[in-house]
């Protein structure tokens, strides 16, 4: 076809990048930036979840053999995210500077390692050494995420990208609750080890060689993603710097921290992690005291709430993206995740329609993840999102450490669940009150 051939009329214009660059397919880029970039990360993060979360499993046995209390066991399981707070912002800012593909490889190995220990613990003490190393060194994963997904993800589309990637709570439920429940009974009188030794010898390993892999797959900026072409790099990063430039955005992570809707942001955060936290390290718990009582039928029984609520992350992102729409999606999430706690504990003594609270809870809690994500990246950019992204998510797992050291102190001063489960309700109300009407002006 020569130069003069008309061209039709309802064709749209091909993007283009800078000057007159090769037309670049948009959709054909962001689709290979999320096949190449989203498996992965979920991998990494299913590995940190399962990782961060198999003492809930390791409980049923291990307090039995280190004679350890429920109070014991819930300071441990929340001292974790006392290192996560102590060090996610330093991690944060240190992935700005030396890049996402040696941060989250020396997170990931580490972190790896450290569960692997876990089969040694002895002592309370040693118990909470190591849980609080955990948190060390996991600390900036999530939030590196999450800065290095607005390094190749457009604002309009990182809600439903968010979605998919948090379905890794979800499946970690979904497959560590099975797995976990095999191993214990599986290696149940396998010596050396206990059952709950074997647990997270065999958890951590997939971690360490997982964190040789990063250094070798993730590229840190889309100019070093050789699976693009010249053109697409171009465009992308071209795209990406366009919206970075927005005028509404703050910079500066000082300047950030003087803005109420950080703190908005993170009282809001605290209280959605209370409900999470709750749900990852009192589920397998929660099953057996609806009256069930071998290690597997718990794991694959754990694993329907948080099905549920994988798909419910899903959905509840993409619908986001679709209206454009962030702040009642996620407090219609917490709500519903309200509601399903309370139930929860009101029922708690007839297993089948606790069981149906429980699913509820979990497809309100994990739902409302994605869409919280959305509403800090709208006003963060730069060293502020780096920072702010951190800060928000390092105090609001404070609540990762409260929740279950409350849970475990309640279930001892009332001998059940019940109290514990209503004040994370609370929490949950608290967070849909803040979002709906507190934050206004960050989302509509």
């Amino acid at each position: 076809m020569d130069a003069v051939s008309p061209q039709p009329a309802a064709q749209p214009a091909p993007q283009h990048s800078r000057g007159d660059a090769p037309a670049v397919d948009s959709a054909r880029m962001h689709s290979k930036v999320a096949w190449r970039l989203i498996p992965f990360l979920i991998f990494l993060f299913l590995l940190a979840w399962i990782d961060r979360v198999n003492v809930g499993f390791a409980k049923l046995q291990m307090l039995q053999d280190l004679r350890f209390s429920e109070a014991v066991y819930g300071l441990g399981a929340g001292i974790f995210f006392i290192g996560y707070f102590l060090f996610e912002v330093p991690s944060n800012l240190l992935l700005q500077r030396i890049g996402a593909r040696k941060t989250l490889a020396r997170i990931t190995i580490l972190w790896g390692l450290t569960s692997m220990a876990m089969a040694f613990v002895t002592t309370p003490f040693s118990f909470y050494l190591l849980r609080f190393l955990l948190g060390v060194f996991e600390a900036g994963f999530f939030p590196g995420v999450m800065l290095y997904l607005t390094y190749w993800i457009p604002a309009g589309r990182r809600g439903r990208i968010n979605g998919w990637f948090m379905t890794s709570f979800g499946i970690a439920g979904v497959v560590g609750g099975p797995i976990a429940g095999l191993i214990m009974s599986g290696m149940d009188g396998v010596a050396p080890l206990r059952n709950w030794q074997w647990l997270f010898v065999l958890e951590g390993i997939p971690s360490v060689i997982a964190g040789i892999v990063v250094l070798g797959y993730l590229p840190d900026r889309p100019r070093q993603a050789r699976w693009l072409s010249a053109a697409e790099q171009t465009a992308l990063e071209a795209e990406l710097e366009a919206e970075q430039r927005h005028g509404g955005k703050h910079a500066s992570f000082a300047q950030a921290l003087r803005q109420p809707a950080l703190w908005l942001c993170t009282a809001a955060y605290f209280c959605i992690v209370g409900g999470n936290a709750t749900l990852a390290f009192w589920m397998p718990s929660l099953v057996r005291e609806l009256g069930v009582r071998g290690a597997l039928d718990i794991g694959l029984l754990s694993a329907i709430p948080f099905t549920l609520g994988t798909v419910a992350m899903v959905l509840n992102g993409a619908h986001s993206d679709k209206t454009g729409e962030r702040r009642l999606h996620c407090a219609g999430a917490t709500l519903v995740g309200a509601a399903g706690l309370a139930l929860t504990a009101a029922y708690i003594g007839n297993p089948v329609l606790a069981m149906a609270a429980l699913s509820v809870s979990a497809i309100g809690v994990l739902g409302a993840f994605p869409v919280f994500w959305a509403i800090p990246a709208g006003f963060l950019t730069g060293t502020a999102a780096a920072g702010g992204i951190a800060f928000i998510n390092s105090v609001g797992n404070l609540a990762g450490f409260a929740t279950p050291f409350m849970m475990g102190w309640m279930k001892e001063w009332t001998g059940g669940v019940a109290a514990g489960l209503y004040v994370v309700a609370a929490m949950q109300l608290t967070s849909t009150a803040i979002v709906a009407l507190a934050m206004r002006r960050l989302a509509r």
